[in-house]
């Protein structure tokens, strides 16, 4: 856990360390550790010097790993660039439609010191993304990856970062097939790989249709290019999004059923059952199950860090030593710091953390019962089904409790109905859903896989019905503002006190897990620009009316969902009573007093003067093409270029803004 906390300290600095340092610091401290220990063994000081050091530790493998991924970062272009490369990957839609990750060979404009090492592009609607290993041309917008969307809000650059994407853009145009280098071993063998997967995905999709074969394909391969959107919102309203995502519940689902069934087939054969160690032959047939699944699902860091997890799991088993306990988990949380430390900031690693802590700490605290040997069946059947319902409805709800902090503050929503949802889907996706995927992928290359995926189908079906009822639901979905930066934390040591502590003394825990919730929240801001200027929104009590409802949607409903914020049924209609638009321009038809010039060339010397006002807000897109508009509070694109989004109060004085990039600070993938 201190690992964690000081490769979060690092991810979450204003300024880049310099190696030197944090390698002294981290030298100063396990020298200052393996001191004490050796003059008093043990005690307060001895333990608090080894946190220390595990703090310094965690600090300088994240600074390591941040450099050793170093990639250029692409500049922001005003113009379009042609792009050659290999299509490594087909990524899960954005909010603009279908991507395709590129490998670049060459880009028009940069040289190749200057060229990313990867590259994410949004393609045309109704485009077909050309499958991975395709060598292709393509003519498209390029730029860095996104900044946050508000000031304080999740940075997805720095997620790119560790993935080597440096840059982002749209085509514009449809890619074209190109004669290309061959490209390098290792990345020969990833696009083998990934078209591999891609390929397995298309045929479940024709095989079960696109209503649940879409949720196969991404269950099996991590594709979600067929689920459609409405299906996605039902599976977030009723909390059922995560069994999308392929995560730790279904490494543990695929590895737990290989575990299982290899273990009865030894069993049902006494005479091989006397003669070797069923239980280890069992556990190496299910970290060979938990690795065949990490390549089939394309290994995303969610799988990832869940495969090294059932790992460490099966590894104990193989060593003599017990499976499920919270030093298990320590070990794989450790490697996975070790490997990943940018994992420390990331929802998914602490959710699937601290959900995982929650379930072991019940697993270790639930009382063991006396079992009867002479009972009849009808006896012992209803109190299994019983204890079976008991410690499903115990579990969900630990695992909801303890993952419902990191969900309000990164996601802003609280599936209401989420815990009933996942009891009802539960039995079917650990003994229907997954298992028979696992069969009919595995069959489906031979033609075989029909009858399995028919049934996986038909549980799909299910799971889709019981998420679209519950979205339907008055009140399924809430929407809860971020707290302030602390709170998490705070939250966090919460959980894991209330998970780690043993005696009554960790009930001291359930005040500081509820930080998120009860925290109190600022006063919402005034106003929100997002950071190239090209969208506003104001605020009208807890309703946020945009000036442009079709630009940066994505990045408004980001900042809505953060401040608690609704954006009403009909934006257009909400625009219209507040504002006189035309394409370019916004002008208050009273208050709240803000204007807005949306387009990228400068506006005419009437059309600029008409925006300005003394105390309004005036907002260009582009540069001031002209002097005057004294008395207002004129933001340009320099001021956006330099700050980013920005979020605004008005007070007696006059607008108080302030800048994603202040808060974000001067980091390796904040960009040149």
């Amino acid at each position: 856990m201190v690992f964690g906390l000081g490769a979060a300290g690092y991810m979450t600095l204003r300024v880049e360390p310099p190696l030197w340092l944090v390698a002294a610091l981290a030298v100063a401290a396990l020298a200052a550790t393996w001191r004490l220990k050796r003059r008093w063994q043990a005690g307060p000081a001895v333990v608090a010097a080894t946190l220390l050091a595990f703090g310094a530790a965690g600090f300088l493998a994240a600074k390591v790993r941040s450099g050793r991924v170093a990639a250029p970062i692409a500049p922001t272009a005003d113009a379009p660039r042609m792009i050659e490369g290999w299509v490594v990957d087909v990524p899960s839609p954005g909010a603009g439609g279908m991507r395709v990750l590129v490998a670049p060979v060459a880009v028009s404009g940069l040289a190749p010191g200057q060229t990313p090492v990867r590259l994410r592009v949004t393609l045309r609607d109704g485009l077909s993304p050309p499958p991975p290993g395709a060598a292709i041309r393509l003519r498209a917008m390029i730029g860095p990856p996104p900044s946050p969307a508000s000031p304080g809000a999740y940075d997805f650059a720095r997620d790119a970062w560790f993935d080597r994407v440096g840059g982002v853009g749209f085509a514009l145009g449809e890619p074209r097939q190109a004669v290309l280098p061959a490209p390098p071993w290792r990345l020969r063998l990833a696009m083998a790989i990934n078209a591999a997967r891609w390929r397995l995905a298309g045929r479940i999709v024709a095989r079960m249709g696109e209503r649940s074969g879409g949720v196969a394909a991404a269950m099996v391969t991590g594709h979600e290019a067929w689920i459609p959107p409405r299906q996605t919102s039902d599976m977030r309203a009723s909390g059922l999004a995560h069994i999308i995502s392929i995560s730790g519940l279904h490494m543990a689902i695929v590895g737990g059923f290989v575990f299982a069934a290899t273990r009865l087939l030894i069993a049902l054969w006494p005479w091989l059952a006397l003669r070797v160690p069923g239980k280890k032959i069992a556990a190496g047939a299910g970290l060979t199950a938990v690795g065949v699944y990490l390549v089939v699902s394309g290994a995303p860091p969610p799988a990832e860090r869940a495969a090294i997890t059932a790992a460490v799991a099966f590894f104990a088993i193989l060593a003599d030593r017990q499976a499920i306990s919270l030093r298990t988990l320590a070990v794989a949380a450790l490697i996975i710091l070790a490997l990943q430390p940018e994992a420390a900031v990331a929802p998914g690693f602490q959710m699937s953390f601290a959900a995982t802590t929650a379930l072991v700490a019940l697993a270790e605290a639930w009382p063991r019962s006396v079992k009867e040997i002479d009972a009849p069946w009808w006896i012992r059947l209803p109190q299994a089904a019983s204890l079976w319902l008991l410690a499903a409805v115990a579990a969900s709800f630990v695992a909801g409790l303890a993952t419902g902090p990191f969900a309000m503050h990164h996601f802003n929503r609280m599936a209401s109905y989420g815990l009933v949802a996942n009891l009802v889907v539960s039995p079917l996706s650990s003994f229907v859903i997954m298992p028979f995927l696992a069969l009919g992928a595995a069959l489906e290359p031979l033609g075989l896989g029909g009858p399995f995926l028919w049934v996986a189908g038909q549980g799909i079906d299910a799971m889709t019905g019981v998420a679209h009822v519950t979205a339907e639901q008055r009140g399924a979905q809430i929407t809860v503002a971020s707290g302030p930066a602390a709170a998490l934390p705070v939250a966090f040591l919460g959980v894991m006190l209330l998970c780690l502590w043993r005696g009554r003394l960790r009930w001291l825990g359930a005040p500081l897990a509820a930080a998120v919730l009860v925290w109190p929240r600022p006063a919402p801001p005034d106003a929100w620009i997002a950071s190239d200027g090209a969208a506003v929104a104001v605020r009208l009590d807890r309703e946020a009316v945009l000036l442009r409802p079709d630009a940066r949607r994505f990045a408004a409903d980001l900042w809505t969902r953060r401040r608690g914020l609704t954006i009403g049924d009909d934006p257009e209609a909400a625009r219209a009573a507040l504002f006189a638009c035309d394409r370019f321009a916004c002008l208050p038809r009273g208050r709240p007093d803000v204007a807005l010039w949306a387009g990228k060339k400068s506006p005419k010397q009437s059309d600029f003067y008409e925006l300005c006002a003394p105390g309004r807000l005036v907002v260009l897109r582009s540069r001031a093409p002209w002097r005057g508009c004294e008395g207002a509070f004129l933001l340009m694109a320099d001021d956006f270029a330099a700050g980013g989004a920005a979020e605004l109060w008005r007070t007696r004085d006059g607008w108080r803004v302030r800048w994603a990039n202040d808060v974000r600070g001067r980091r390796p993938w904040t960009g040149p």
